[in-house]
Parts: C-alpha cells; sequence; structure tokens
C-alpha cells in the first residue's frame, strides 16, 4: 500500500467545519482501494466521534453510515488478527503508554501491516512516539 489513513484525517474529511477539512478530503477524495488503506477500527472510531458531535443539526446515524460507506469504497481495510492485536497491547504497555495512545498504535500496527509508504495523520508527534521505526513516513495530508 502507499497510504494509510488515521483517523483523525477520516473525520476531518467529513467535517466541513474542520481545520483541516480541506487537506483531508482532497487526500480521501483521491484514495483508491489500490493505494490507499485505513483500520477496520477507524470505522468504529469514526461512528462514535460523528454520531454525537455538538453540533446543530445533530448528524444523524444514516449519514455517519453514508460516511462509512466512502471510506470502504476508497480504502482497503485492515484488521489485525488476535495475536497481532495482543501483541500491540503488549508493546504498547512495555513502553509505557497508556489510555487511548493503544488505539493509536493499534492503527500503526495495522498502516504497518499494510506496508504503507506514507501514514496521515494530525497526530504526528504521538504517531512518532509510539513507533519511531516509522517516523519518517508519518505525516499530515
Amino acid at each position: 500500500m502507499k497510504e494509510f489513513f488515521d483517523t483523525s484525517v477520516f473525520i476531518s474529511a467529513f467535517r466541513g467545519d474542520h481545520p483541516q477539512h480541506q487537506p483531508s478530503v482532497r487526500l480521501l477524495a483521491a484514495a483508491n482501494k489500490k493505494r490507499s488503506a485505513g483500520a477496520v477500527h477507524s470505522l468504529a472510531e469514526v461512528y462514535s466521534v460523528m454520531s454525537v458531535l455538538p453540533v446543530r443539526p445533530v448528524i444523524p446515524p444514516e449519514q455517519v453510515l453514508l460516511f462509512l460507506q466512502e471510506i470502504r469504497e476508497r480504502c482497503t481495510l485492515i484488521a489485525l488478527d488476535e495475536a497481532e492485536y495482543f501483541e500491540t497491547i503488549r508493546k504498547t504497555a512495555e513502553q509505557g503508554f497508556v489510555s487511548g495512545r493503544i488505539y493509536d498504535a493499534l492503527l500503526l500496527r495495522c498502516a504497518a501491516k499494510a506496508k504503507a509508504e506514507s501514514i496521515y495523520t494530525w497526530n504526528v508527534k504521538h504517531f512518532q512516539a509510539l513507533a519511531p521505526e516509522l517516523a519518517r513516513r508519518i505525516r499530515t495530508p
């Protein structure tokens, strides 16, 4: 895979009022399954965030499902098996990272599994701290 998208890129692409909307939507619009990937877990993260945003009108679940379908149409979705999942949690714990950083670590493991040349995120510092071996591939859209 040429590129991997973090959940932060998907969310900013779907939020027209997000400060990083334009670069994120351009990147997602150019994505295709042959070269673009994301994590299966990002579907749940996007649903969770987009369905509870404090906006008026509220984004209904049906609209959020359309966003998820867009991701599925444009990106190959990568999943971890049980051993990969546990190994990632173990490594993250050994590095001393806690709380929600585990989700970033799982996404990075998916990016590594996809052999992504570029990993796009709006959380560059967090991603580079978790996976210094991938630091040169981690960038903003």
